[in-house]
Protein backbone atom coordinates (compact mmCIF):
# COMPACT_ATOMS: atom_id res chain seq x y z
CA UNK A 1 0.00 0.00 0.00
CA UNK A 2 1.40 3.39 -0.97
CA UNK A 3 1.60 6.18 1.58
CA UNK A 4 -0.52 8.38 -0.69
CA UNK A 5 -3.17 5.65 -1.08
CA UNK A 6 -3.34 5.18 2.69
CA UNK A 7 -3.71 8.95 3.16
CA UNK A 8 -6.55 9.13 0.60
CA UNK A 9 -8.43 6.29 2.35
CA UNK A 10 -7.89 7.86 5.77
CA UNK A 11 -9.28 11.17 4.50
CA UNK A 12 -12.23 9.41 2.80
CA UNK A 13 -13.09 7.58 6.02
CA UNK A 14 -13.36 10.95 7.79
CA UNK A 15 -16.34 11.64 5.50
CA UNK A 16 -18.24 8.45 6.41
CA UNK A 17 -21.58 9.44 7.91
CA UNK A 18 -21.81 12.68 5.94
CA UNK A 19 -25.39 12.95 4.61
CA UNK A 20 -26.10 12.82 0.89
CA UNK A 21 -26.73 16.29 -0.56
CA UNK A 22 -26.72 16.65 -4.35
CA UNK A 23 -23.87 18.88 -5.62
CA UNK A 24 -22.56 19.58 -2.09
CA UNK A 25 -18.98 18.99 -0.90
CA UNK A 26 -18.87 19.75 2.83
CA UNK A 27 -17.62 17.09 5.24
CA UNK A 28 -20.17 16.37 7.96
CA UNK A 29 -22.83 18.61 6.38
CA UNK A 30 -23.48 17.00 3.00
CA UNK A 31 -22.00 15.74 -0.25
CA UNK A 32 -22.63 13.56 -3.25
CA UNK A 33 -20.08 11.18 -4.80
CA UNK A 34 -18.30 13.97 -6.68
CA UNK A 35 -18.41 16.19 -3.59
CA UNK A 36 -16.61 13.48 -1.61
CA UNK A 37 -13.78 13.46 -4.16
CA UNK A 38 -13.71 17.27 -4.33
CA UNK A 39 -13.39 17.43 -0.54
CA UNK A 40 -10.54 14.92 -0.50
CA UNK A 41 -8.85 16.84 -3.34
CA UNK A 42 -9.05 20.07 -1.30
CA UNK A 43 -7.51 18.34 1.72
CA UNK A 44 -4.65 16.92 -0.38
CA UNK A 45 -4.00 19.70 -2.90
CA UNK A 46 -5.91 22.76 -1.62
CA UNK A 47 -8.58 24.50 -3.65
CA UNK A 48 -10.88 23.07 -6.28
CA UNK A 49 -9.31 21.56 -9.40
CA UNK A 50 -11.85 23.43 -11.57
CA UNK A 51 -15.30 25.01 -11.49
CA UNK A 52 -17.96 22.29 -11.39
CA UNK A 53 -20.94 23.03 -13.64
CA UNK A 54 -24.45 22.01 -12.57
CA UNK A 55 -25.30 18.37 -13.23
CA UNK A 56 -28.44 16.26 -12.98
CA UNK A 57 -29.17 14.08 -9.98
CA UNK A 58 -30.17 11.02 -12.00
CA UNK A 59 -27.92 8.75 -14.06
CA UNK A 60 -28.71 10.38 -17.39
CA UNK A 61 -27.29 13.44 -19.04
CA UNK A 62 -29.24 14.62 -22.08
CA UNK A 63 -26.06 15.51 -23.97
CA UNK A 64 -24.61 12.02 -23.46
CA UNK A 65 -21.17 13.55 -22.81
CA UNK A 66 -18.77 11.77 -20.47
CA UNK A 67 -18.12 14.95 -18.46
CA UNK A 68 -17.13 13.19 -15.25
CA UNK A 69 -14.72 10.88 -17.08
CA UNK A 70 -13.24 13.82 -19.01
CA UNK A 71 -12.72 15.79 -15.78
CA UNK A 72 -11.07 12.77 -14.15
CA UNK A 73 -8.68 12.52 -17.12
CA UNK A 74 -7.79 16.22 -16.71
CA UNK A 75 -6.98 16.02 -12.99
CA UNK A 76 -6.26 12.41 -12.00
CA UNK A 77 -3.81 9.82 -13.30
CA UNK A 78 -5.51 7.00 -15.23
CA UNK A 79 -4.33 3.46 -14.60
CA UNK A 80 -5.25 -0.01 -15.87
CA UNK A 81 -8.44 -1.51 -14.46
CA UNK A 82 -6.47 -4.60 -13.44
CA UNK A 83 -4.09 -2.67 -11.13
CA UNK A 84 -6.33 -2.12 -8.12
CA UNK A 85 -4.74 -0.25 -5.23
CA UNK A 86 -5.90 1.31 -1.99
CA UNK A 87 -6.73 4.97 -2.59
CA UNK A 88 -7.74 4.53 -6.23
CA UNK A 89 -10.60 6.62 -7.55
CA UNK A 90 -13.06 4.28 -9.25
CA UNK A 91 -15.49 5.47 -11.94
CA UNK A 92 -18.74 3.54 -12.46
CA UNK A 93 -21.32 3.38 -15.25
CA UNK A 94 -24.58 2.52 -13.52
CA UNK A 95 -26.53 1.65 -16.68
CA UNK A 96 -25.20 0.50 -20.05
CA UNK A 97 -27.00 3.29 -21.88
CA UNK A 98 -25.96 6.03 -19.43
CA UNK A 99 -22.82 8.08 -18.99
CA UNK A 100 -20.33 7.09 -16.27
CA UNK A 101 -21.57 9.08 -13.32
CA UNK A 102 -20.60 7.56 -9.98
CA UNK A 103 -17.29 7.73 -8.12
CA UNK A 104 -15.75 6.06 -5.12
CA UNK A 105 -12.42 5.52 -3.39
CA UNK A 106 -11.08 1.97 -3.10
CA UNK A 107 -10.45 1.40 0.61
CA UNK A 108 -9.57 -2.32 0.67
CA UNK A 109 -8.08 -4.47 -2.08
CA UNK A 110 -9.46 -7.99 -1.70
CA UNK A 111 -7.48 -11.18 -1.92
CA UNK A 112 -8.59 -12.07 -5.48
CA UNK A 113 -7.39 -8.68 -6.73
CA UNK A 114 -4.08 -9.07 -4.91
CA UNK A 115 -3.51 -12.55 -6.26
CA UNK A 116 -4.61 -12.06 -9.86
CA UNK A 117 -4.24 -8.34 -10.41
CA UNK A 118 -7.83 -8.21 -11.60
CA UNK A 119 -11.10 -7.36 -9.96
CA UNK A 120 -13.05 -10.55 -10.45
CA UNK A 121 -15.96 -11.94 -8.48
CA UNK A 122 -15.31 -15.25 -6.75
CA UNK A 123 -18.75 -15.95 -5.37
CA UNK A 124 -18.53 -14.86 -1.74
CA UNK A 125 -22.04 -13.81 -0.73
CA UNK A 126 -22.55 -10.03 -0.72
CA UNK A 127 -18.86 -9.22 -0.37
CA UNK A 128 -17.31 -10.42 -3.60
CA UNK A 129 -13.59 -10.76 -3.04
CA UNK A 130 -13.24 -8.72 0.15
CA UNK A 131 -12.62 -5.41 -1.63
CA UNK A 132 -14.34 -2.29 -0.33
CA UNK A 133 -14.87 1.28 -1.44
CA UNK A 134 -16.07 4.55 0.06
CA UNK A 135 -18.74 6.51 -1.81
CA UNK A 136 -21.79 8.71 -1.33
CA UNK A 137 -25.22 7.93 -2.65
CA UNK A 138 -28.80 9.07 -2.21
CA UNK A 139 -30.54 7.76 0.88
CA UNK A 140 -27.29 6.57 2.48
CA UNK A 141 -24.75 9.40 2.47
CA UNK A 142 -21.07 8.51 2.64
CA UNK A 143 -20.55 4.83 3.42
CA UNK A 144 -17.90 2.15 3.07
CA UNK A 145 -19.40 -0.68 1.02
CA UNK A 146 -18.26 -4.06 -0.28
CA UNK A 147 -16.99 -3.82 -3.84
CA UNK A 148 -19.29 -6.71 -4.68
CA UNK A 149 -19.64 -8.32 -8.12
CA UNK A 150 -22.54 -6.01 -9.15
CA UNK A 151 -20.37 -2.97 -8.36
CA UNK A 152 -17.29 -4.50 -9.99
CA UNK A 153 -19.19 -5.06 -13.26
CA UNK A 154 -19.93 -1.33 -13.41
CA UNK A 155 -16.31 -0.12 -13.11
CA UNK A 156 -15.24 1.62 -16.32
CA UNK A 157 -12.10 3.47 -15.22
CA UNK A 158 -9.58 3.61 -12.40
CA UNK A 159 -7.39 6.56 -11.40
CA UNK A 160 -5.08 7.71 -8.64
CA UNK A 161 -4.50 11.18 -7.26
CA UNK A 162 -1.48 13.00 -8.72
CA UNK A 163 1.44 13.47 -6.35
CA UNK A 164 1.49 17.17 -7.18
CA UNK A 165 -0.71 19.50 -9.22
CA UNK A 166 0.47 21.96 -11.81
Amino acid sequence: MSAQGAEIVSLAREWVGTPYVHQAACKGAGCDCLGLLRGIWRQVHGGEPEHVPAYSKDWSEPQGEERLWQAALRHLVEKPLTQAAVGDVILFRMRASAVAKHLGVQSVVGFAEQRSGAARPIGRAHGGNGSKFIHAYSGHGVVESPLSPPWQRRIVARFHFPEETV
